[in-house]
């Protein structure tokens, strides 16, 4: 049974656990660019062009592969884009040609592109989709949160003693935790109908196997509400299991406007931590007990 007070817990949630690589993944851009280099070097030629459609035109008849980077050029990354106008419908395919090259013509001409390098609006496309793509991988970073939070945990764990493919395993299913550590985990997957994927899964203290949730909600929603109760589901269902236990690592600030449904599980889960709690050293009391009474609680 928890001993901790569960508001007193909740006032050390974050508001942010960005890294210095959270806001922008400049080497996911760099190389999001890099791979489309050849085709906006070639379209690079039209900028300022005094007869830009002819020219536009010869160079898709030359070297069609350089449509592959028109929807980049509106900020999409589809192959396929939908345009409606007064004289019906179309479905572009920039990756296999599906029109003929006076259509892919007309799309450049009213989608703005074609003004776009005519008028020295740009100088370079290179620098003109790099900025695209800087602006497209802030909407990754809702993504990132999640991965910011395994990030940290996995370090955590590292910092413990714990060796990734010895002591820690990373995004592992039920069925694998069972065949690796000779466990029947049926209880929590309805008896096989459903598997379970954890994030981590580590060797503890006395050969206790612990496998770990980990989440961060920086703002309130309806998912936080449901992943508390599953997870008061899951603990329940866990404390049949000899030696083995659940573990759940999640932060933000989000948790205060779904904080009742939390307090539910913190009461019934023993292993209930935030970020606080793993700079307090909370991986370390499970993987050496002895470490109990270095633990703030």
């Amino acid at each position: 049974m928890n001993v901790r007070d569960f508001n007193t817990w909740l006032l050390t949630m974050k508001d942010s656990i960005a890294t210095w690589t959270y806001y922008t993944d400049f080497e996911k851009v760099y190389e999001n660019v890099q791979k489309i280099k050849v085709e906006l070097n070639i379209l690079n030629s039209l900028i300022g062009s005094k007869n830009i459609e002819e020219e536009f035109k010869s160079i898709v008849k030359q070297y069609p592969n350089v449509l592959v980077v028109v929807p980049i050029l509106l900020a999409k990354r589809e192959a396929e884009i939908k345009v409606q106008d007064a004289d019906g419908s179309y479905v572009f395919n920039f990756v296999k040609m599906n029109y003929t090259v006076e259509q892919y013509t007309l799309f450049m001409r009213n989608s703005g592109l074609f003004d776009l390098l005519q008028n020295h609006i740009i100088n370079n496309l290179l620098d003109y989709v790099l900025g695209v793509e800087v602006g497209m991988d802030t909407n990754g970073r809702k993504n990132r949160t999640g991965h910011v939070m395994e990030d940290l945990v996995e370090s955590y764990l590292i910092k413990a003693g714990l060796v990734k493919g010895e002591t820690y395993f990373k995004e592992m299913y039920a069925s694998e935790v069972e065949k690796r550590f000779h466990i029947n985990l049926s209880k929590l997957s309805n008896d096989g109908k459903a598997e379970k994927r954890f994030d981590f899964v580590f060797i503890g203290a006395l050969g206790t196997i612990f496998a770990c949730e980990c989440n961060f909600y920086g703002s309130s929603g309806s998912k936080l509400n449901e992943t508390a109760r599953s997870y008061k589901t899951l603990t329940l269902e866990s404390k049949e299991i000899d030696g083995f236990e659940f573990v759940w690592f999640t932060d933000g600030i989000g948790w205060n406007d779904a904080k009742h449904n939390l307090e539910e599980t913190f009461d019934v889960l023993q292993h209930l931590y935030n970020l606080n709690d793993l700079e307090n050293g909370a991986i370390d009391v499970l993987v050496d007990a002895s470490k109990f009474l270095n633990f703030k609680l």
